[in-house]
This record gives C-alpha cells, sequence and structure tokens, in this order.
C-alpha cells in the first residue's frame, strides 16, 4: 500500500535534462546553444545543468568559484537569451560549504587580516577547535581524540590550509575539499645580504629550495645542508613567493554569508535558474563533537533556511545526498519535501545487465513510488558513478541492508576497474583508507564499450521515475581519457569522464547508430504525453523489465530482455492517432577506436 502523499511546496518540472560544461560541447557555451538548435536535437531537452565553469573559478572544474559572475571566455548574455527562446530551464550549482582563496571575500581577509570585514565569514581551524583540542607542532589545533573519530573526512590528513596574514602570522583554515599550494622560484640575489652567505652559497641555497620547490616536498621541513641558522629568514622569503589555490569553507554561523547566499540565489533566477543544487551541503554545518557531515538538527535548520530563501525567487532548491542507502539519508531528505539525486540507478543498472536480473532495480523502483520520492536520475555524471551509495548502514545501532550486498557491490567495482576505470576513496583522521567512494568511468567505458548495453540503460533510464539527466559524454558514447586522468593533478580520477568534445568531432559522432538511437529515445521521452502519467512495473521472469506510462489516451512501453539487451520501445496516442516503435536489433558492439555500429534500429 502506498503511503499517504506528503505536502511539497515545489514541483520538478518534467522533461529531459541535459548536464555538461559550458565548453564539453564544442568549446563555448555558444557551440551548445547551436546543437541544440540541429535538427537530430531539436526538441529532445527542455532542461539543461549547466556545471559551473559557466561562473568564474579556479579549481576542481568551477567547483572553487572566485565569483557567480559569467566567465565572459565561455559564456555570454546570448547564449542566454538564445536558450530561454528555446524553452531551455537551466539547473545550476549554489556552491554552499566552500569559496576559491581568489574570491574577493578571502582577498579582502588576506589583505587587511584582522581588520577585514570577512574576518569570520571563513573558518578559522583554531578559532573553530578553540577548548575542543590541544595546540600541534604544526601550528594548528588538533581536535581531542573523542572529536577527532567522529569527523567525516574527504582527504587523508586534517582539513586545514596555512595562509598567511598581514602581520606575518601563519593561520589554519578549514579546508574540507580540495587546495594548492604553490612557490615562485628564488633567485640567488634575493639570498645575498643573509649572514654569512656568499655568492656561491646563494646559488647552492637557491638551487636546493627551488628543486625542493619543484618536487613539492614539505618546506617546513627543507634541508639547507648547513645553514639552518638562516631557515626563519627563508621562509619568511617564501612566503613572499606563494600563492593557493583552494576551496575555503564558510562560515555559516556568519549572517554575511546568509546575504552572500541570498544575493548569489537571486543572480542564478536571473541568469534562468529554476532548480538549484546545494552543492556539498552537509559539510556546511560544523559543530565540535559531530561528524561534521549531516550534522543533525543543524543541517535540517540549514536546508530550511535555503529553501525559504530560493522560494521567494521560484526555485527549487535540490540537496545532493551522498550516502549509504541503509542509512535511509535519501528518505529523510524526501520527507522533507526536497528532491534527491538518484545516486543509485547507476550501480544497479550495470549491476542488472552485467548479471540479467531485474531484482534489485524493481525493488528500488518500488521504493521511488511507495515513498514517492521526487528524483533526478542519471547513468554518467561530472563526478563518477557511486557505489558507496549502494551499501548498507547502521541507524541507531540496527544495520539496514543496501540495495547491493556487499559482495554484489565488490563485483560492479572490479568489473569497472577491469575495463578501465579508476578509485577514489574515503580516509579515516589517521589517513588510512577506510571506504572507496565513488569509481570514475564514463558509462559506457564502465558497461565493457558494448552500444547494446548502452542503450537499453538509456531506455531503462528514461522509464524510471523523475527527471532523466543525460552526461553529454554518455550521449556520445565516450570512452575513458585516461590521458587526462593521469595528467589532472589531485582531481585527476575524475578528468577521464570529462572530455570536451569539439565541433568537428560532435559532427562525426552524430552519424553513429548509438547516438541517433539515444537521441531518438530521448526525444519520446521529452515529448511523449504519456510520462505526465503513472508509471506501472509488470510482472515478469527475473531477467526481463516490463515497464509502461499512461496519462489519458497516451501510452508508452518499454519490454526489454536483461539478457540479451534486446528491447521494444513503442508509444501510441490515441489523440494523435499513431504508434511510434523502436526496436533494437541483436548484433556485437562496436570495437574499432571511432567508429559505431552496433546498435541501430528504426527511429521512433
Amino acid at each position: 500500500m502506498q503511503s499517504e502523499p506528503r505536502t511539497i511546496e515545489q514541483r520538478l518540472p518534467r522533461g529531459v535534462m541535459l548536464n555538461a560544461y559550458p565548453d564539453s560541447l564544442g568549446g563555448k557555451l555558444s557551440d551548445l546553444v547551436a546543437l541544440l538548435k540541429r535538427p537530430e536535437v531539436e526538441g529532445a531537452f527542455s532542461l539543461l545543468y549547466i556545471l559551473p565553469t559557466f561562473f568564474n573559478s579556479d579549481l576542481d572544474r568551477g567547483f572553487s568559484i572566485i565569483d557567480y559572475g559569467l566567465n565572459q571566455e565561455l559564456v555570454g548574455p546570448q547564449d542566454l537569451d538564445e536558450l530561454d527562446r528555446l524553452d531551455i530551464t537551466f539547473k545550476f550549482d549554489l556552491i554552499l560549504n566552500h569559496l576559491s582563496v581568489a574570491s574577493p571575500q578571502f582577498r579582502d581577509l588576506l589583505e587587511r587580516g584582522d581588520e577585514s570585514e570577512y574576518k569570520d565569514f571563513f573558518l578559522d581551524w583554531n578559532a573553530f577547535w578553540g577548548c575542543h583540542g590541544a595546540p600541534g607542532e604544526g601550528g594548528y589545533v588538533v581536535p581531542h581524540d573523542e572529536h577527532l573519530q567522529k569527523l567525516f573526512l574527504r582527504k587523508p590528513g586534517l582539513p586545514i590550509l596555512k595562509v598567511g596574514f598581514p602581520d606575518g602570522s601563519e593561520r589554519p583554515y578549514w579546508n574540507t575539499f580540495y587546495q594548492q599550494i604553490r612557490y615562485r622560484p628564488v633567485s640567488a640575489d634575493a639570498l645575498h645580504g643573509l649572514s654569512g652567505v656568499t655568492p656561491e652559497s646563494a646559488e647552492q641555497i637557491a638551487a636546493r629550495i627551488n628543486a625542493a620547490i619543484e618536487t613539492g616536498p614539505d618546506l617546513e621541513h627543507l634541508y639547507l645542508d648547513g645553514h639552518d641558522y638562516l631557515r626563519d629568514e627563508i621562509h619568511a622569503l617564501l612566503r613572499g613567493h606563494r600563492s593557493y589555490l583552494g576551496q575555503m569553507d564558510l562560515n555559516a554561523r556568519s549572517e554575511k554569508v546568509w546575504e552572500f547566499y541570498d544575493e548569489t540565489l537571486a543572480r542564478l533566477r536571473d541568469y534562468g535558474a529554476r532548480i538549484i543544487r546545494l552543492d556539498a551541503f552537509a559539510y556546511l554545518h560544523k559543530e565540535p563533537g559531530q561528524a561534521n557531515f549531516f550534522n543533525k538538527p543543524g543541517t535540517w535548520d540549514y536546508l530550511r533556511r535555503l529553501r525559504e530563501m530560493a522560494s521567494a525567487y521560484e526555485l527549487i532548491v535540490f540537496p545532493e545526498v551522498h550516502a549509504e542507502y541503509g542509512k535511509g539519508l535519501h528518505r529523510e531528505v524526501a520527507r522533507e519535501g526536497y528532491p534527491i539525486y538518484d545516486f543509485f540507478l547507476p550501480g544497479l543498472l550495470i549491476h542488472a545487465l552485467d548479471r540479467g536480473t531485474n531484482v534489485h532495480l524493481l525493488r528500488w523502483i518500488d521504493e521511488i513510488q511507495t515513498e514517492r520520492l521526487q528524483t533526478i536520475n542519471m547513468l554518467g555524471c561530472h563526478d563518477g558513478i557511486p557505489v558507496l551509495d549502494l551499501r548498507g548502514g547502521e541507524v541507531d545501532g540496527v544495520y539496514r541492508p543496501g540495495l547491493l550486498d556487499d559482495a554484489e557491490i565488490d563485483a560492479v567495482v572490479d568489473r569497472i576497474l577491469a575495463r578501465g576505470g579508476r578509485i577514489k576513496n574515503l580516509y579515516g583522521p589517521d589517513g588510512r583508507k577506510i571506504a572507496y567512494y565513488q569509481v570514475n568511468a564514463t558509462f559506457y567505458s564502465a558497461l565493457g564499450e558494448d552500444d547494446r548495453k548502452l542503450l537499453l540503460a538509456r531506455a531503462i533510464q528514461l522509464f524510471m521515475p523523475g527527471i532523466p539527466q543525460v552526461w553529454y559524454l554518455d550521449l556520445f558514447a565516450g570512452r575513458n581519457d585516461h590521458v587526462a586522468a593521469d595528467n589532472g593533478g589531485a582531481a585527476g580520477h575524475k578528468e577521464i569522464n570529462r572530455t570536451n568534445l569539439d565541433n568537428d568531432e560532435i559532427e562525426r559522432r552524430l552519424a553513429w547508430p548509438v547516438v541517433q538511437d539515444q537521441l531518438a529515445l530521448i526525444l519520446m521521452r521529452n515529448t511523449s504525453p504519456a510520462f505526465a502519467g503513472k508509471l506501472t512495473v509488470h510482472s515478469s521472469a527475473v531477467g526481463r523489465l516490463h515497464l509502461s506510462w499512461r496519462c489519458n489516451g497516451c501510452i508508452a512501453s518499454l519490454h526489454a530482455d536483461l539478457k540479451t539487451f534486446e528491447f521494444t520501445v513503442s508509444e501510441h496516442d490515441t489523440a494523435r492517432g499513431d504508434t511510434r516503435i523502436f526496436r533494437s536489433r541483436d548484433e556485437s558492439p562496436h570495437s574499432r577506436v571511432g567508429s559505431s555500429r552496433a546498435a541501430g534500429s528504426a527511429r521512433l
């Protein structure tokens, strides 16, 4: 029996959502706009999730925001006008937890120190932990062990970036995510005048310093070979040669931070937004003695305040929730009236198509319907394929199973890695790995680069409840980009699935059947009245799937064989008096780089 409907302030709009960076398809947002106007693509999408290189940023491919002005290298006001004429609605990110060190607020703090109006805008690590820790050797407070062991961390070590203040002090600030510290090379001339330094020794010391800068060790322990007495002077010199990249955590106890959120929501509305994804929101509320990941009740208080702000601008706020299925956090968020990401679908589909079983997938569909979850689903995305989300978890001392058991999840991970994927892990306070977090791969490569599997996965996604979100590289059957992953630095594992396609490559791939067939299915999903109605899950054998949507006189149906990957999609509309049918063909997948020949079908 279905539960009673909950009051939900705003409903998600209908349609299919394209997900890309402004430069993913062609090089600029204007190229993406031109693609949406092409006859092969026109009408397939009504929503566009543009990732935050749309704004001014400097790290983590957009998620280190400098400010929310338009990135004029990639985006122009005319692009927004064109998308408005195409009736395309935007989804944007509001990166709640952090801003770049290059943001006006943090620059002001670095320039003016304690006199800055933004002194409390960011989280001073030592001030936060104060009496809840003890001074460590590095000049920062180490939280007491009972607090330290509770911390949920995204990287090894404490989440700190030490920055220099005008008074010469070094102060640690909370830095949950990425950071880079860079030093300009030191010349021998800069060392002249230091006590006991000759021209020859200046050359030697400078060479030693620059070699250390090049290899990137801890410069606090720089070996000076007989010149250790100069350590303080050289460290002072190096501070003048230092620059930062980093995502600095905001202090949500500051009203200036909330004023900033309100101003940003208004700006996003003016750009044409309807949905706002609250990136990293679960890290925002911080309190000694808690995990500082979805602290309760503080996180709920913050979310309600954000929703009230967003409602004034007719925006839907959409929290990003990554947690084990067994902990039920997705249900908690949904019951508060928020849409959620369906982070469970990607792993479930890989398992279903590799094992030829519908059991776990049907269980999840049943929960979506029974709990009346509002979801945005996906195959691939900019971040990776979630696996931690599928696991069981403990709530109030009671363990609840996951959507897959640990052995099944490990098998999914092993298959993706065998197909060329990379892995991202989570760490404990002592730097030891405690769990894998996500696997990074294109969804096409995760499926073994099989056109039939990709096309069936897309068809199933389009028949799932919620808004289908389509990662641009999945649409174009993108393969793992290992060169980009190897060259991508600290977050290089993510670059495996972020390859930009130039206009010539787009033109070539638009001729591939697997691309054309996806577009045909997407167009049907975006325009068929059936998907405004009710989903029925029909009884079927374990290796098969039968789903149908009905609204008034329009019916759309999917019949799929999860073992052979053959499927049929049909749509019958009594108002139009016609029936459209899509049948897959049983051919082997293409294997030649740069070609595609397997999916083949009649267009809807």
